[in-house]
């Protein structure tokens, strides 16, 4: 029988969000860009809300194009529609999850669902972009 050994880490730091609207003008919070950004690879984070919206006042990310990253999404409040480039779509509700690789590139959209869309609702999740190009190819430019 082997033992492993654990090795107790230390938080390097601790880097706030900055709020910004995003696509069609949803609020996200985001660790970068900030001066420190390279200590993020090969995670970063987006939260989406948390806000309440109104009736008619839900907006998203319209078209918009990844590449290089994986990512996972959870919503956590509301209801997001997913379709993408390459033929993919879906409803996410509150826990669901989903992953999507953009690898070698993909365009997408993350918009409110329609109902959720028309009564308001709170909206918020969270995104994790894992960067698969860390520490191997340089991103193309």
């Amino acid at each position: 029988m082997t033992t492993q050994t654990q090795t107790l880490r230390t938080v390097a730091g601790i880097i706030n969000s900055v709020e910004t609207l995003e696509g069609a003008g949803f609020l996200v919070r985001r660790p970068f860009p900030k001066s420190s950004f390279s200590e993020f690879d090969p995670f970063l984070l987006d939260e989406l809300g948390p806000v309440n919206q109104k009736p008619g006042q839900a907006k998203g990310a319209p078209d918009h194009p990844h590449r290089g990253f994986e990512i996972v999404s959870y919503v956590l409040d509301g209801r997001l529609e997913h379709k993408d480039s390459v033929g993919h779509a879906g409803l996410l509700n509150p826990s669901d999850v989903q992953w999507m690789t953009a690898g070698a590139g993909v365009v997408h959209s993350e918009m409110p669902e329609a109902e959720f869309t028309r009564t308001g609702g709170r909206l918020h999740g969270i995104q994790l972009w894992v960067n698969l190009q860390y520490g191997s190819v340089k991103p193309k430019k």
